[in-house]
């Protein structure tokens, strides 16, 4: 074994030599030169291929299979040890001698134990009375030498990759004790989450956690490499600690020594990848950590994980063209081939009630605005009904109030099937009757935009009712689409805000209407949306200075804050967009986790806290004293 690792060694050594790398550097830049450019002719083409060596494998769907599957046996065992590790061994294995390391899952009779470690569980027998490890309790750390041996036939476990073979131990040491666990590590008994959060190095043990932490990697890998090898990316390092950036969400504030200055930490790279394409890099791309000051949601933490991305001398359609081949190759369930669907956030709006609609399912609104002839001429005015299956029957108590909450929520109202005649009158429930066939239906009325969303989200309770009675067909896979044309500019309680951010390009159709009417601007502004989940969301940008002047000075944004970006807008900085894609969102949908917080290692819990350490913390008065603030009390 050690033989082997040095020669590995040398290998090593050998392959990243300064020569070597040199090398790799030119053959990088030649391949540049002929690659397959997202830019001019070839922005919009759909045939590009890809090298289909680092395409992961379409269909890690099993959880336990799933870590074998992105895991290289011989390669996880160097510089360790073991000889090999639990999950590796199999019959073709059956007389070699070999070293396992890992946990003690379980033990009975003091006759065999289960280790596993981050690979899998091998079977270990002890036929030597030597040999005890009874009073050894599960969890311990332990070195295993030993043979492997074929089990025999009535006692092969095909649930297990090495149910086949067992290793008959001649050695086991103790490498780590443990104390008594705040739980115990069985998929049947997990614990709350919150005791999980806080005990999370104990949780991480659990093969799901093996599992999705992998499955992050190996899609990450993925598109650094599509990024890198295929299309010319660099990868830059921007800053963490900068000014806040006026027009976007709140902000973590960061303390100096220096008297009354004090740094933010970045909600996203917006303003430096700009600059970047200012600055000539031309195509960039980061794994970016990002922060917001928001309140926690089961899919939204203070800190989280977004590959940003930005492409000078590009357009719209050339990143939807490329965020379709990216995700095409590096998602781990299958997706249909590009191009996605598209749809204006309009017509998901008016269609299904949201601007992230879930089009697994089959139920969208009907306009029923005609229907109401006193008011069809109110430009505000929405009337949507959503039409549904009549077996579902009458809706019990607790959804009924659920739908009022949304009501009082929308300030809509909300007219339930039964009640339609009664509260619409004889003649107007003919009506919606006579547009929904022979269904029920739910109806909304009130402002138009706030009818939407309320059905919008009765709409998610009906599909979820359906379901369960098995009268909505849901689709497995995965559904992507694109949501285009948001408005530039929503109403906001002190003014005009912006839909996404101040740096994102108006439709040059709608320019005109800035002065004038600038809510019914568009915006060159795109989401990917996957099974009703944001993934990620972009822009063209606004490259030239005075038109970038212009929309902060609607937002009543004070230009002086953001002079030196403006500065860089100025001197000659090229048509450019990007995007970034949330990671954490996306590799929940890949791992089909319930929360973002299953997918990343040591995650804030709902509230924002850090169940693990207690953080946020209270500081001495010393710090205090240092970084000139002090604690008010409201």
């Amino acid at each position: 074994m050690l033989t082997r690792n040095m020669n590995l060694n040398r290998t090593c050594l050998k392959y990243f030599s300064v020569s070597s790398c040199c090398r790799q550097t030119k053959t990088l830049l030649r391949q540049q030169k002929s690659i397959a450019s997202f830019n001019n002719s070839s922005l919009h083409d759909k045939n590009i291929t890809y090298n289909p060596s680092f395409c992961p494998t379409k269909g890690l769907h099993g959880i336990k299979e799933s870590v074998q599957t992105l895991v290289d046996n011989q390669n996880c065992n160097t510089f360790t040890y073991r000889t090999h590790n639990c999950g590796e061994l199999r019959p073709e294995h059956e007389g070699q001698k070999v070293t396992l390391c890992g946990w003690i899952q379980f033990s009975r009779l003091s006759k065999f134990l289960l280790l596993r470690d981050a690979y899998g569980l091998t079977q270990c027998i002890v036929n030597d009375d030597n040999i005890s490890f009874s009073e050894i309790p599960l969890e311990t750390v332990v070195k295993i030498e030993g043979t492997v041996a074929l089990r025999p036939k009535d006692m092969i476990n095909k649930t297990m990759p090495t149910g086949a073979i067992e290793v008959v131990m001649t050695k086991l040491e103790v490498l780590n004790t443990v104390d008594k666990l705040p739980f115990n590590l069985r998929d049947y008994q997990k614990p709350k989450e919150q005791l999980r959060l806080q005990h999370r190095y104990i949780d991480l043990r659990f093969p799901e956690m093996q599992n999705n932490l992998r499955v992050r990697s190996h899609m990450l890998h993925n598109m650094r490499r599509f990024l890198i090898e295929n299309h010319g990316f660099v990868e830059v390092e921007t800053p963490t600690l900068f000014c806040r950036t006026p027009g976007g969400a709140r902000e973590f504030v960061v303390p100096t020594h220096h008297e009354g200055l004090f740094y933010s930490l970045v909600q996203s790279p917006q303003q430096f990848k700009q600059m970047l394409m200012s600055g000539g890099v031309d195509r960039y791309f980061q794994v970016a950590r990002c922060y917001r000051d928001e309140t926690t949601r089961p899919d939204r933490q203070p800190e989280f994980t977004q590959l940003d991305i930005e492409l000078s001398f590009t357009d719209l359609d050339g990143v939807l063209t490329m965020i379709e081949h990216l995700l095409y190759a590096t998602f781990v369930k299958p997706l249909p081939k590009p191009p996605f669907r598209r749809m204006t956030y309009k017509d998901a709006l008016k269609n299904y009630g949201s601007d992230k609609p879930n089009l697994t399912f089959d139920l969208k609104f009907v306009n029923i605005k005609n229907l109401f002839p006193e008011k069809s001429n109110e430009e505000d005015f929405g009337a949507y009904a959503l039409p549904y299956s009549k077996q579902i029957g009458k809706l019990t108590t607790k959804y009924k109030e659920k739908i009022r909450e949304f009501a009082k929520k929308y300030s809509c109202k909300v007219v339930l099937n039964e009640n339609v005649t009664k509260e619409l009158g004889m003649e107007i429930g003919a009506r919606i009757q006579s547009v929904i066939g022979d269904e029920a239906a739910i109806i909304v009325l009130g402002e138009d935009e706030n009818a939407c969303q309320c059905l919008g989200e009765i709409r998610l309770i009906m599909a979820s009712i359906l379901k369960s009675k098995d009268l909505l067909q849901v689709k497995e896979n995965v559904e992507p689409l694109w949501v285009v044309d948001f408005p530039l500019f929503v109403k906001g309680e002190n003014g005009l805000e912006t839909c996404h951010h101040p740096f994102t390009s108006p439709h040059p159709d709608d320019i005109h209407l800035l002065d004038t009417e600038p809510l019914k601007v568009r915006s060159l502004a795109y989401d990917i949306v996957m099974n009703g989940n944001e993934i990620g969301g972009g822009s063209v940008r606004v490259h030239n200075a005075e038109l970038q002047e212009k929309l902060l000075k609607i937002l009543d944004i004070d230009s002086f804050k953001l002079s030196h970006f403006l500065n860089a807008l100025k001197c000659g900085c090229p048509p450019h967009a990007g995007i970034a894609l949330g990671i954490d969102r996306l590799v929940t949908l890949a791992c089909d986790a319930e929360s973002i917080r299953e997918v990343i290692a040591f995650p804030k819990s709902h509230d924002g806290r850090d169940p693990l350490s207690g953080a946020p913390n209270t500081i001495s008065e010393d710090d205090k004293k240092y970084y000139h603030i002090s604690t008010v009390k409201h």
